[in-house]
C-alpha cells in the first residue's frame, strides 16, 4: 500500500535521461518510453508535473559552459529544457494525452508563460503540465525549480528519477559497503551530507515539508511504483 492517495505529484528529470545511452541529444525509444511511464502514473489517477533538465542538449559543466559567464551558460541551459518539454509534450499529445508546457521565461510564439494561477487550472483539470526554464533566474538548478513548482501547485511529493536506487550512506560506485537507505528525514539528510538534492532545492523542500523520493529512472515504470511502494527508492520527509 502507498502511504500517498491519489493526488498529485511533480517528477524531476535530468536531461541526460533522455538521451539514453548516445549522452546527448534525443533517443527516441527512450523518450517514448518515458512518456509510457507517465501516462502510466496518470491513468492511476494522479495529477503529474514535470520538469526536465537540459543537461542533454547544453550543460554548464561543459568546456564551453566553463568558458562563458555562469549567467549566459544558465540562460543556455533554460532554452535547452524548453527543447526537451516541446519533445516530450508533443509525444503526449500525440499519444491522446493533453500535455501542457509552461515557461518561466517570456517566449509566446512557443510556450505558454508560468503563472501559478493558469498552470493550476490546466493542473487541476488533469492536463499533463511540463514547467520549464527553470525558475527563470541563472544560480538556481532545475532541482529548485521542481521543488518551487510542486509547492506552487500543492503537490503531495517530488519525484526525482536518477541513475541509483535511492539515497545512500555514500557513493555505491566508490564504496561496495555502501548501504540504500529506504526512509530518511530532512534533518538525518543534514546530519549525515547524504546528497539529495542542491541545498537551495533541499533547503526548499525542508522548509515546506515537501517529501521527496529518490527512486532509479532507468526502467519508466518505475515512476508509478515509486509513488505506489514505499520498498522502491528512498523517502525524504520531515
Amino acid at each position: 500500500m502507498s502511504i500517498f492517495k491519489p493526488g498529485s505529484v511533480i517528477l524531476k528529470l535530468s536531461g541526460e535521461v533522455l538521451a539514453g545511452k548516445r549522452g546527448f541529444g534525443f533517443d527516441y525509444d527512450v523518450v517514448d518510453q518515458l512518456a509510457e511511464g507517465i501516462i502510466a502514473v496518470r491513468n492511476q489517477g494522479f495529477r503529474i508535473g514535470i520538469v526536465i533538465g537540459g543537461g542533454n542538449i547544453f550543460r554548464g559543466s561543459s568546456s564551453i559552459g566553463k568558458t562563458i559567464s555562469r549567467f549566459t551558460a544558465d540562460n543556455m541551459g533554460m532554452l535547452a529544457t524548453i527543447q526537451n518539454t516541446l519533445l516530450m509534450a508533443d509525444i503526449l499529445n500525440n499519444k491522446n494525452y493533453r500535455a501542457e508546457i509552461f515557461s518561466a521565461v517570456q517566449c509566446d510564439k512557443i510556450v505558454r508563460f508560468f503563472t501559478a494561477e493558469t498552470a493550476m487550472h490546466s493542473f487541476l483539470k488533469g492536463n499533463i503540465c511540463f514547467f520549464c526554464a527553470g525558475t527563470s533566474n541563472p544560480f538556481f538548478t532545475t532541482d529548485t525549480a521542481a521543488v518551487l513548482r510542486a509547492i506552487e501547485m500543492d503537490a503531495d511529493l517530488v519525484l526525482k528519477g536518477t541513475k541509483v536506487d535511492g539515497v545512500y550512506t555514500s557513493d555505491p560506485k566508490k564504496n561496495k559497503n555502501a548501504v540504500l537507505l529506504k526512509d530518511v528525514t530532512y534533518d538525518q539528510a543534514l546530519a549525515e551530507k547524504l546528497q539529495i538534492m542542491d541545498m537551495t532545492a533541499f533547503s526548499l523542500a525542508r522548509d515546506n515539508m515537501m517529501p521527496i523520493k529518490i527512486f532509479n529512472i532507468s526502467d519508466p515504470a518505475m515512476i508509478l511504483k515509486a509513488i505506489l511502494e514505499p520498498s522502491v527508492g528512498t523517502l525524504v520527509h520531515a
